[in-house]
């Protein structure tokens, strides 16, 4: 590993937080590939929607469900060799979907492997770097990490449509497989697990202070580790309003407007490849507004700016069954204000969760509530599919999903809430008479 000779002018934090987001962004890009094939497949197959949604229900719930028994395994085994280990099977799931000729198939390799896969390079592993690495500026890069969500779109979906439209699907899956084996030799040659591995301490760390990462990797079983994240979560209020928050918000994008827009458009006349260039101009949208997220969320209560987060994107969906048939004006209208806020809620949900549970608990905890985003991704990508095949529109998903935002918005300005109380109860009072 080249990382322990390699010295810079700049803390060796930052290099990996770049190979971090570039590992992000491949996993964002491979993780929305279905969006663009949905389409195609049931050309080339005969396949519903339905069937195909089927698949990648299950893919986002696996992508959710791997994350805390993903951070567990990383705190056992290190955060390189997990990356190494799911890039190699993201990119076996990818060459043999090619190959696939039944549902099940697909289910297994898109729904189970590039699930699992991918979930061990999302959003825990943002949050588990930012904490490892950095003390200052810890939000904004977790922002900047989050939003290569975006910028995996903005990469991948129009050369993804590009490459489905002109040679076929299985060119799409096969420019997926290569992408995870092009990073693994960065991974492989330059990532370190801590700062102390190469006689470092986390960027913006007091000298005077205990340096967190000198804590040594978890002995336990990672299994057992995940449960004992999901148990100490349960027993707390703002566990649940984090996680409720979450489902809602992975039901209002990956599992909506991340599988669905592109169909949806497709629906009103609209071309694949540019539906798929309007999802990569909300990933565009999304890049300002996730980082500036992470900024705030250093100088703002994280509550309030889920809050605002959530009312936004409730009114943007709202009108959004109506930018599809209307004009560009009014879906340009849609873009702007859907993508400010589409995973702008990652950085001030994962803030609220490291203050709440501790950095040494964020890793599982948060991979807890991010599971719940996932189900709700799923839940929506399988549920609209579904409706799309009963119904002939998306317009009852498209306004269900806003007025779940909207009731996201009250929810988590309760979060806090009852720790505030039980500090305000134990303040010592001054014995009658004292001086």
């Amino acid at each position: 590993m080249l990382a322990k000779y390699i010295r810079l002018r700049f803390h060796y934090g930052w290099l990996i937080a770049v190979i971090t987001f570039l590992a992000l962004l491949a996993s964002a890009g491979m993780r929305s590939t279905p969006s663009v094939l949905i389409v195609p497949l049931e050309k080339n197959f005969g396949w519903s929607n339905a069937t195909i949604s089927f698949a990648i229900s299950i893919n986002l719930v696996l992508y959710g469900l791997s994350g805390p028994f993903a951070a567990a395994l990383m705190q056992r085994m290190g955060i390189r060799r997990v990356m190494i280990g799911a890039l190699i099977l993201i990119a076996l799931a990818c060459g043999l979907t090619t190959i696939m000729n039944a549902p099940w198939q697909l289910d297994l390799l898109w729904g189970v492997l590039v699930g699992l896969a991918t979930g061990s390079i999302a959003s825990v592993l943002a949050a588990l770097i930012a904490n490892r690495w950095f003390v200052k500026n810890r939000g904004l890069v977790m922002g900047l990490l989050t939003a290569s969500n975006a910028t995996g779109q903005l990469v991948f979906l129009p050369l993804l449509a590009s490459l489905a439209v002109s040679w076929g699907w299985r060119a799409s899956a096969w420019a997926t497989a290569i992408a995870a084996l092009i990073l693994l030799p960065l991974v492989i040659l330059l990532f370190s697990d801590h700062p102390r591995d190469i006689g470092l301490r986390p960027y913006g760390a007091d000298p005077e202070e205990d340096d967190p990462s000198n804590a040594t990797n978890a002995t336990g079983n990672p299994f057992s580790d995940a449960i004992k994240g999901l148990v100490l979560g349960m027993r707390s209020k703002d566990f649940w309003l984090l996680a409720g928050s979450f489902f809602i918000c992975g039901a209002s994008t990956n599992g909506l407007i991340g599988t669905h827009l592109i169909p949806a458009s497709m629906d009103h006349g609209i071309s694949e490849v540019t539906a798929a260039s309007m999802l990569a101009l909300i990933g565009i949208f999304d890049l300002i507004g996730t980082t500036v997220s992470g900024w705030l969320s250093d100088r703002v209560d994280a509550r309030w700016l889920l809050c605002w987060y959530y009312g936004l994107r409730g009114l943007s969906l709202l009108l959004l069954p109506y930018a599809l048939g209307s004009t560009y004006l009014l879906l340009l209208v849609f873009i702007v204000f859907y993508g400010l806020d589409w995973v702008a809620t990652v950085p001030p949900t994962s803030r609220l969760a490291a203050d709440i549970f501790g950095k040494e608990q964020v890793g599982i905890v948060y991979g807890w509530i991010f599971a719940a985003h996932q189900f709700g991704a799923a839940t929506a990508a399988y549920t609209a599919g579904a409706l799309r095949t009963t119904e002939g529109s998306y317009q009852i998903s498209f306004i269900s999903a806003g007025i779940l935002c909207l009731f996201a918005a009250g929810m988590v300005i309760r979060i806090g809430r009852t720790r505030r109380k039980q500090v305000a109860i134990e303040v010592p009072v001054e014995p009658a008479g004292a001086l």
